[in-house]
């Protein structure tokens, strides 16, 4: 059985093909990362910091052609591959340089006992189920932290990342990670839910769709093991006010369409104070329509196709059933002549909340624009989505908008800012979007055994 297929989203080819994994490699590999554990917990942390570094320095150096890959696998454009690259081995860098002091001892109150501390210390095997469209990046915010905390990973990428997610076994191993400690695999979703169930495996990480994230939170839930999700996401951007509304909506552009409008903490509904409305939505067609499309591996693509032919007619499918609902279609919104998964990015306004595409998730290249006469009204509008991802608020009085950003129902709310991710911010949501926290000092903490010790007072 061959389920893992790169496609290549520019041309439709199909150019490798990778094999499940059988049912008794299933038992190989658990007990593969179970034993590894038991040696992976008690090396030194001196020497797992090393194999960090190592890890994000090979990923400098490897840049372009991991760049390459992925472009190939789900139609990244270079200069976005390269920046995702970066980020990924900050990542790496930043638990070996801040990991070991969040990991050392905490010396409590000893209330009433000669001593009370808390210690940290992993769990066991984990399961990743990481998504495609950061393939690097987002298995960093797993396995960084974890394997640093002397956790082994058993990683799942999604099945048009079998190239990439090679490559990245190969350059843990190549730093110095036991082969045993980190495993990719290629599995089934029922294999993985075999893998959750095994009493070996002591939690799963899901970055994906909220139908998966509830699948395996559900499996999880069953067998009493922890499930970090980082689900979907509706993102707000907020502008009360602005100099240049037109200039401002240029930025916005090419905010929402970063990596073909596929991130989940994108902005992807604009909420602009009537008095510029007009402004910004003219401005945002403008920046919309001179976008470069085209092959990711041409320096002068902006957007690149979307991941899949499949993903690309689901998009244009919500924008026709918004039109269709009595929404205003300003620009794109249809594919491109030719091979691939290409397709015009959009923009689209008067979407109610009796459509569609008010409250579901768009992945792709459109913008949704609405008008708003208050600030309350623009946060009532904002929150009025189960999603609670991140969210931004913009305008030149900053009091203002920060009041208004602590109303966001969201995990990451930003004010003149959207969707930074950086190695030491907590990056995470509420409702839909998911639970749990990654990045930064939470990221140590979703998966360790935060274990008390009390020392009573000797008898006098």
């Amino acid at each position: 059985m061959t389920s893992y297929v790169t496609e290549n989203p520019t041309t439709g080819a199909v150019e490798r093909t990778f094999p499940t994994m059988s049912d008794s490699e299933v038992q190989d590999v658990l007990a593969r990362s179970d034993a590894a554990y038991r040696e992976w917990r008690t090396t030194p942390i001196e020497s797992r910091v090393r194999m960090l570094r190592d890890t994000a320095a090979a990923y400098r150096e490897r840049a372009d052609e991991l760049a390459a890959v992925i472009a190939t696998e789900m139609g990244k454009p270079l200069a976005q591959g390269l920046g995702e690259l970066a980020l990924t081995a900050a990542i790496y860098d930043w638990y070996a340089e801040n990991g070991p002091a969040l990991l050392e001892t905490e010396v409590l109150d000893p209330q009433g006992s000669a001593e009370s501390i808390v210690t940290r210390s992993p769990v066991g095997p984990l399961v990743g189920i990481m998504p495609w469209n950061f393939p690097y990046y987002q298995v960093a915010r797993f396995a960084a932290p974890n394997l640093l905390l002397g956790n082994t990973i058993i990683l799942k990428h999604a099945p048009i990342c079998a190239q990439s997610s090679q490559l990245m076994e190969e350059i843990a191993h190549g730093a110095g990670v036991p082969s045993d400690a980190y495993i990719n695999i290629y599995a089934s979703n029922e294999q993985i839910a075999d893998m959750i169930a095994d009493r070996r495996v002591q939690g799963v990480s899901l970055t994906g769709s909220g139908r998966a994230g509830a699948a395996v939170a559900q499996t999880a839930a069953a067998h009493l093991k922890k499930s970090v999700l980082e689900l979907g996401g509706s993102d707000p951007f907020i502008l009360l006010d602005s100099p240049d509304p037109a200039a401002h909506a240029a930025g916005a552009a090419g905010g929402r369409m970063m990596n073909c409008g596929q991130a989940c903490n994108s902005p992807k509904r604009f909420i602009v104070h009537e008095d510029i409305y007009d402004d910004f939505v003219s401005g945002l067609v403008a920046a919309v329509s001179a976008i470069t499309v085209g092959d990711p591996t041409d320096p002068a693509t902006e957007v690149g196709p979307l991941s899949s032919v499949a993903a690309r007619d689901r998009v244009i499918e919500q924008v026709q059933e918004a039109v269709a609902q009595g929404a205003t279609l300003h620009v794109g919104g249809q594919p491109l002549d030719g091979p691939g998964a290409f397709m015009a990015p959009a923009v689209l306004t008067g979407v109610t909340p009796e459509m569609a595409a008010y409250r579901d998730e768009i992945f792709g290249p459109v913008a949704v624009v609405y008008s708003v006469p208050d600030d309350d009204a623009a946060i009532e509008l904002a929150n009025d989505v189960d999603y609670g991802l991140s969210g931004s608020v913009w305008s030149s009085d900053v009091e203002r908008a920060t009041a208004l950003a602590d109303r966001l129902d969201v995990g990451m709310a930003m004010v003149n800012e959207h969707g930074t991710s950086l190695p030491g911010l907590p990056f995470g949501g509420v409702k839909a979007s998911g639970y749990g926290r990654e990045l930064g000092r939470w990221g140590l903490g979703e998966f360790a055994n935060l274990r008390l010790r009390r020392i009573a007072k000797a008898p006098s």
